[in-house]
């Protein structure tokens, strides 16, 4: 039996998408990871499922690669959004996640802005193992870190091209600090309003965007003084605007581009089963 996707990205962090509102069976952590391999499955950094939510327009769920699953994804909410939006036929939409609700609006240009919140900065809740000011961990080239809905460190580097990122993104990803494990962003300041990034995704590896890593650097830029509350955040796959407003919320605007449709025959695994009411309250 094929199941049917949509492949999407934004700037060119891409996602396999199902949609599971219409009561179909949800996804094993074996099944997303097999979904997610690029040689023997359809390939992407995250595989999403759409399901069905009665508070919000519909609830996301995260898949990694490696079939753990992740609290938040700022490029994958705007392909939700915009699959969403196309259905209804409406600008904005609200989409749950297991960190909370996510509002998005599309622009008069097409590209969509997504609310993604304050970010958490007391170090209990990024997590980390001790107590420790988050503006300068105790590591080798002191990062910042932040939770945009999942755990980030960002490492401010005078040359991107210079770091390691293949050995460093592993290592630091799994480092004892983060319990929870960590995404790991290497961000060059280029001006206040203008920083370049690349971010070592945490189950997933490098990829061409992350999206709350993009928001985890404007946070983190500002608040160690490199940066002002607004910035572009320019990825290797495309550009991101990131705002840090006076309120807290951090927006998020940038393109959602769809690839292709497709069906796909899930291999025979024991399935998940994750009922809606096991989904944490926003």
């Amino acid at each position: 039996m094929s199941t049917a996707f949509v492949k999407m990205h934004g700037c060119g962090n891409d996602f396999v998408i199902l949609d599971e509102r219409a009561g179909s069976r949800a996804l094993s952590p074996e099944q997303a990871a097999f979904l997610a391999n690029r040689h023997t499955g359809i390939g992407c950094d995250q595989v999403i499922a759409i399901q069905p939510c009665s508070t919000a327009d519909a609830f996301m769920r995260i898949w990694n690669p490696d079939g753990s699953e992740a609290g938040a994804c700022g490029n994958a909410t705007r392909c939700v959004a915009d699959i969403l939006m196309r259905e209804a036929g409406r600008e904005a939409v609200t989409i749950r996640t297991v960190s909370g609700d996510l509002h998005a609006i599309r622009g008069a240009d097409g590209l969509i802005t997504v609310d993604m919140g304050p970010p958490r900065l007391d170090w209990a809740d990024v997590p980390l193992a001790e107590p420790m000011d988050t503006l300068r961990l105790g590591l080798p080239g002191e990062p910042a870190a932040a939770s945009m809905g999942n755990p980030h460190a960002t490492f401010f580097v005078p040359d991107l091209d210079a770091v390691p990122i293949g050995r460093l993104g592993p290592e630091m990803e799994h480092h004892p600090i983060f319990p929870q494990r960590a995404n790991i962003g290497f961000a060059h300041i280029i001006n206040p309003e203008t920083i370049r990034l690349k971010v070592w995704e945490r189950g997933a590896g490098l990829t061409l965007a992350c999206g709350s890593g993009a928001c985890a650097t404007l946070v983190n830029a500002h608040r160690r003084g490199l940066a002002q509350r607004r910035a572009q955040v320019i990825v290797d796959g495309g550009t991101l605007t990131i705002a840090w407003r006076d309120d807290g919320h951090v927006l998020m605007t940038g393109p959602a581009v769809t690839a292709f449709h497709g069906e796909i025959a899930l291999p025979k695994v024991p399935l998940a089963k994750v009922p809606l009411a096991k989904v944490p309250a926003a």
